[in-house]
C-alpha cells in the first residue's frame, strides 16, 4: 500500500499539471542539432579516410595540415557540444520557469474566481481595466460589458450619478479612508445593495502606479442585522434608562468592585461609582443569593428594596447585578398605615369596653358596695363604743380585699384600653386566656353563659403582643356569648392545642351558626344590626401581623368554631450564671 503524499499545499496540483503538459519538449532542439552535427562529422571522417587511402595525394606537409585540421575540428566539436549542453540547460530552466509561472497564474486565477469579494481595477483615467467573476456576480453584468467602460457606470443608481462621481473622484485622488467607503449600487435586475469598498494603489514591477485596485463586499444583510441589533440595543437601553429602579452591574476585582453598567436612576442616586452598589449589598458580598432585602442608604437617605443576582457577563466573568427600587414613600405609607391601624385597634378596644360598660359597672358596684357596708359597720361599732378588735379587724380586712378586687378590675381595664406600641414578647398562653376570660365572664354571667377552657398539660409560650391577642380573644368570646344568648346550650368552650411550631386556640360556641361565612371577614360586614363590621377584620389583621391565621368553620354540633394560630416562642437559653453553676455542680 502506497504511503500518502506529504505534499499537501494547494499549488502542488497546478505545478504537477504544468510539468505534465511541458515534459519532453525542452530537449528536442539540442538533440536535433547534436544529431545533425554527428551526421556532418561522420561525413567528414568518411571523406578523410577516402583521402588517406589515395597515395598520390599524400605528402608530409599535407599530413601535418591534416592533423592540425583534425585538432581544430575536434576543438570546434567540443565547443559545439558544450554550447549544446548550455543551450539544453537554459532551455530546461526556461521551460520550468514557464511551467511555474503558468501554475502560479492558474492558481491565482482559481483563487480569484472562487473568492466572494468583488475585485475591480481602475486605470489612472478612471476606466475599468479589470473585474473578477465575483464582481460580475455581485452586480449582474458581464466582464465584456464592463472592461473599458467610463463614467457613468451601469451599476450606478439612477438620479445619484453626482454622488457616485464624487465618490469616484475621491478614489482617483487617493483620499479614501483606510476603513473603506460604504457605497450603494444597482444590479442588472434593478435590485439595490450596499457594499463596503476598500481601495489600494496598483503598481507595476518598477514601483510606478498604474491604477487603483478596489475590493467590494456585499454588506446588505450584515448591515440589516447590525441596524436591527442597534435598534434593539437602543430600545433596551431606553427601557433601562427609563426605569425608576436603580440597576447596576459590578465585577469583583482585587482592587474592589468594578462598575460595569449603571442606568440613569442609579447614577442620579449614587453617581458613576461602585460605592452605591456596595452600600446596597447590605453585607451580602460573599453570598450568592437571590433574596430580596430592604436596605437604608446613608448616602442617598432613601430606603431601597434590593434584589441581587449573580450572572455571567459578556466576557464570561461572574458579575453581580443589582436592582434597587426606591421604597421610601412606601415605607412612609406603611408607617402611617401602622399608626392608623393602632388607632383602629385602640378604638375597637374602647368600643368593646363601651359595650361592656354596664357589665363593668355592675362588676365594680359589688366590691364598692361591700367596702361601703364594711366601712359603715366599723364606723357604727366605733360610735357605739362596742369595739371588738377581732370583729373590727375582720371587717377592715374584707373591705381591703374588696378594694383590691376593684383596683384589679380598674387596672385591667386601663391596661386593655391604653394606647401603647406593639410589643411582641414571649408570653404564657394561660396569662392571655385568664385576662380575656376575666373580661368576658362579666358579660357571660349577665347572659348566664359559662366559659370552659381546656389546656394541654405542657403549655408552651407564644411570641405575641399580649394586649392585642387579648383583644382578639375577647372579641371572639363576646361574639360567641352573644350567639348563645337564645340557645339551649349554655357552655362556651375555649380549647388550646399544641401543634408545634404553632399554638392553636379555638373558641367553640353552640349558637345560631354562620349564614355567609365567605363574607365574614370583609370590612363593614356584620351579622348584628348594631355592629360596625370591623371587629373580625381587625382581628384577622392582628393575627396575620403575628404570622398566624384566623378562620371560621361551622360546628358539626351546631354553632360556630373560630380558630387562630400563633407561633411558639423559641426556648430561652440558660443564663451564664446557671450554666456556671451546672459546671461547678
Amino acid at each position: 500500500m502506497a504511503s500518502p503524499s506529504k505534499k499537501t499545499l494547494i499549488p502542488t496540483t497546478f505545478y504537477d499539471q504544468a510539468k505534465g503538459n511541458r515534459r519532453g519538449f525542452y530537449w528536442l532542439t539540442p538533440v536535433i542539432v547534436l544529431v545533425l552535427y554527428l551526421c556532418v562529422m561522420g561525413a567528414f571522417i568518411w571523406l578523410q579516410r577516402l583521402h588517406n587511402d589515395s597515395v598520390m595525394f599524400v605528402t608530409i606537409d599535407q599530413e601535418t595540415r591534416q592533423q592540425r585540421l583534425i585538432m581544430v575540428v575536434i576543438a570546434l566539436s567540443c565547443v559545439i557540444v558544450l554550447s549544446l549542453l548550455a543551450l539544453w540547460r537554459y532551455t530546461r530552466y526556461r521551460t520550468r520557469a514557464e511551467a511555474a509561472l503558468i501554475a502560479e497564474t492558474g492558481f491565482r486565477r482559481a483563487m480569484e474566481n472562487s473568492m466572494s469579494t468583488g475585485m475591480r481595477v481602475f486605470d489612472m483615467q478612471g476606466r475599468i481595466a479589470y473585474v473578477n467573476p465575483a464582481f460580475c456576480r455581485m452586480i449582474g453584468w458581464n466582464e465584456a460589458d464592463l472592461i473599458g467602460r467610463t463614467t457613468p457606470f451601469p451599476y450606478w443608481l439612477p438620479g445619484r450619478h453626482a454622488q457616485h462621481q464624487e465618490t469616484l473622484d475621491i478614489l482617483l485622488a487617493g483620499r479614501t479612508p483606510s476603513s473603506g467607503l460604504e457605497v450603494e449600487a444597482q444590479r442588472r435586475d434593478g435590485s439595490r445593495f450596499t457594499a463596503r469598498m476598500y481601495v489600494s494603489p496598483l503598481r507595476d514591477p518598477n514601483g510606478e502606479q498604474i491604477g487603483w485596485m478596489t475590493s467590494m463586499t456585499d454588506i446588505t444583510e450584515p448591515k440589516r442585522i447590525r441596524e436591527a441589533l442597534t435598534a434593539a440595543h437602543e430600545r433596551f437601553m431606553t427601557v433601562l434608562e427609563g426605569l425608576d429602579d436603580a440597576i447596576s452591574v459590578v465585577a469583583d476585582t482585587p482592587d474592589g468592585l468594578e462598575l460595569l453598567f449603571a442606568n440613569r436612576t442609579y447614577r442620579r442616586f449614587f453617581g458613576a461609582q461602585s460605592n452605591g452598589h456596595g452600600e446596597l449589598l447590605g453585607g451580602r458580598l460573599g453570598r450568592f443569593t437571590d433574596e430580596t432585602v430592604e436596605v437604608f442608604s446613608e448616602s442617598a437617605q432613601r430606603w431601597f428594596e434590593v434584589h441581587h443576582r449573580i450572572l455571567a457577563w459578556t466576557d464570561g466573568r461572574r458579575v453581580r447585578m443589582q436592582v434597587a427600587r426606591d421604597i421610601t414613600e412606601r415605607r412612609k405609607h406603611e408607617e402611617a398605615s401602622r399608626v392608623q391601624q393602632e388607632k383602629i385597634q385602640l378604638t375597637s378596644r374602647l368600643t368593646t369596653m363601651g359595650e361592656m360598660a354596664s357589665s363593668l359597672a355592675h362588676e365594680l358596684n359589688q366590691p364598692l358596695t361591700a367596702i361601703t357596708n364594711y366601712s359603715m359597720g366599723a364606723v357604727a361599732m366605733i360610735k357605739a363604743g362596742n369595739i371588738q378588735p377581732e370583729i373590727l379587724l375582720g371587717a377592715l380586712e374584707k373591705a381591703a380585699n374588696q378594694a383590691e378586687r376593684a383596683g384589679k378590675i380598674i387596672s385591667r381595664i386601663r391596661e386593655f384600653v391604653k394606647r401603647s406600641e406593639p410589643r411582641r414578647q414571649s408570653v404564657p398562653v394561660t396569662q392571655i386566656l385568664d385576662n380575656a376570660i376575666g373580661f368576658a365572664e362579666i358579660d357571660a354571667r349577665k347572659r348566664q353563659v359559662a366559659i370552659e377552657k381546656r389546656l394541654p398539660e405542657a403549655m408552651p409560650a407564644v411570641m405575641a403582643d399580649p394586649i392585642l391577642i387579648e383583644q382578639v380573644l375577647l372579641n371572639l368570646l363576646k361574639n360567641g356569648i352573644e350567639a348563645m344568648e337564645k340557645s339551649e346550650h349554655r357552655v362556651l368552650r375555649v380549647v388550646v392545642t399544641d401543634a408545634h411550631p404553632l399554638v392553636e386556640i379555638a373558641v367553640i360556641d353552640r349558637g345560631h351558626g354562620l349564614r355567609d361565612p365567605e363574607r365574614l371577614f370583609e370590612p363593614f360586614y356584620s351579622t348584628k344590626s348594631e355592629g360596625l363590621g370591623m371587629g373580625l377584620n381587625i382581628c384577622r389583621t392582628i393575627i396575620e401581623s403575628h404570622h398566624g391565621r384566623l378562620w371560621a368553620a361551622a360546628n358539626p354540633e351546631g354553632g360556630t368554631i373560630f380558630r387562630f394560630t400563633l407561633p411558639c416562642a423559641a426556648p430561652q437559653a440558660p443564663s451564664t450564671a446557671e450554666h456556671s453553676q451546672e459546671l461547678h455542680a
